[in-house]
């Protein structure tokens, strides 16, 4: 027998598809007239955040954030280059969308800690991320067993250890051609 986790899960593997992609439809229309960091009363994807670590208690909460897509502007240089040196296209960012969103929210909420964000929708000019934080400090967290952990942290979405940051530093590779990404490229190319 499926559990309701499965079926939330399934619908989400192709949201256009099914009914998911009429909520989104509407939903979207109201997300682009919010601000750019909202926090919610509860996840929107609950098979995900649930696998994520979230659960209903006080000391954790759910932000939702919005997020640019594509590359960077850049202002045109108007003297000193050779055309080929002006690099004003295909600018693009070191970090993924998803690490930009998380240490938007870790900004927003400063006593709060990245435990991991998933990504809920996109259109043509934004993506959102839904990013699950943490009170280091709140009793609930401290005593928890499988949470414990987070209230000895600090700063960890800006040091690149939750898992979207890993996998933009190359964390992900691994054997023949991943040798200097460990502990960190920094580290290995003062070298």
């Amino acid at each position: 027998m499926k559990s309701a986790y499965t079926y939330i899960r399934e619908a989400w593997k192709k949201p256009w598809d099914g009914y998911v992609g009429e909520l989104m439809w509407l939903r979207l229309q109201k997300w682009r007239r919010e601000g750019a960091v909202v926090r919610l009363e509860r996840p929107t994807r609950l098979d995900r955040a649930r696998a994520l670590g979230y659960k209903a208690k006080k000391g954790i909460i759910v932000v939702r954030v919005r997020v640019r897509r594509g590359g960077r502007y850049v202002r045109r240089p108007n003297k000193g280059r050779k055309t080929k040196g002006l690099v004003v296209h295909r600018r693009t960012p070191k970090k993924s969308l998803q690490w930009i969103a998380e240490e938007r929210a870790a900004r927003r909420h400063p006593n709060m800690e990245v435990l991991n964000s998933y990504w809920v929708g996109e259109d043509g000019k934004y993506k959102w991320f839904e990013v699950i934080l943490i009170d280091r400090n709140h009793p609930a967290i401290v005593n928890d067993p499988q949470l414990g952990w987070i209230s000895t942290k600090k700063g960890r979405v800006f040091r690149g250890l939750t898992s979207a940051g890993r996998k933009s530093r190359g964390l992900r590779r691994k054997g023949r051609g991943a040798e200097k990404v460990r502990p960190s490229l920094r580290a290995n190319f003062r070298k």
